[in-house]
């Protein structure tokens, strides 16, 4: 049967499940996102994907900065919503929040929980050579992703997957488990386990930098897992470049050293052929294109 549903999320990850909830028939009582923001060449603000589909569906907006006064949290609850579905929101939830709705808090978490609880859990799992993730869908609490676990969908982590690739797989997956889970009538949400607890901490832009004295595969990892955004970087020849895609080939080399006129470079242990690049205040370029407008020679040093 169609919900009565407050949805709470912000970027494009969440706005994907969003569109499921409204296709497959469930009232959106509100919605719930983060303020906009100054985005663009102009600054101009600019509301948030999901804040744009609500309103382009005729969907009341919230954006407060905070879910802590008692006022906020009596507008949550005068919603009298069945359930509230929460997507990358940005919010803590305070208690009265999680409890207010008949059926709970549910949320789109994109790691086989109890791994990569936080704020990057897409990201941390290509960098850390994970061959495995997915979807969660828990029944949320107040710990930090520490609720019972009512879904889980899994994908593999290919040596060509990127946290883009993977964030466009795992927000369909996250939709589609969302929907299964509200439709069935007797949800079986089990206590997350003990054991394999980690933390997904938010990506800071001063570990972007590659070093190239690491194995080709973590280089690769640490590529991907950046790519497209922050972006990992290097410079050559007094340009600094960021590597968006990548492939592990024969060769060696002192590590940082490119080793023929296409794009490989000598890893700690063997080498990486860069196959995206993006040179500032440049688009992003295949490797055959940049090299058109770029040369780099063998022996130049990546630093």
């Amino acid at each position: 049967m169609p919900m009565r549903l407050v949805f709470m999320g912000t970027p494009d990850f969440a706005a994907v499940t969003l569109k499921a909830l409204l296709a497959a028939g469930h009232q959106i009582a509100c919605a719930y996102s983060q303020p906009p923001r100054p985005a663009g060449r102009g600054m101009a603000e600019r509301p948030s994907p999901v804040h744009a589909l609500a309103v382009s569906q005729g969907i009341e907006v919230r954006t407060p900065l905070s879910l802590k006064s008692p006022g906020e949290q009596a507008r949550f609850a005068a919603l009298a919503a069945d359930a509230a579905v929460v997507v990358a929101y940005g919010l803590i939830l305070p208690k009265p929040v999680l409890e207010a709705p008949r059926l709970g808090c549910f949320n789109v978490h994109a790691s086989l929980l109890p791994r990569w609880r936080g704020a990057a859990p897409i990201q941390r799992a290509i960098m850390a050579g994970d061959r495995e993730t997915g979807v969660t869908i828990m029944r949320m609490e107040e710990g930090l992703d520490t609720g019972p676990m009512c879904k889980v969908g899994r994908l593999p982590i290919t040596p060509a997957s990127t946290a883009q690739t993977l964030h466009d797989e795992l927000a369909a997956l996250g939709a589609r488990l969302m929907v299964e889970a509200l439709a069935d009538p007797k949800l079986d949400c089990m206590p997350q386990p003990a054991e394999g607890v980690t933390y997904a901490r938010k990506i800071d832009k001063a570990e972007a930098h590659i070093d190239f004295t690491r194995p080709a595969h973590a280089v690769r990892n640490h590529i991907h897992g950046l790519s497209p955004f922050p972006g990992a970087w290097f410079e050559v020849n007094g340009t600094r470049l960021k590597a968006l895609r990548c492939e592990v080939t024969e060769g060696g080399g002192a590590p940082g050293t490119f080793i023929d006129s296409r794009l490989a470079i000598a890893c700690g242990t063997g080498a990486i052929r860069l196959l995206k690049l993006q040179r500032e205040g440049k688009g992003a370029m295949e490797a055959d294109e940049f090299l058109r407008g770029f040369s780099v020679a063998p022996g130049a040093e990546a630093r």
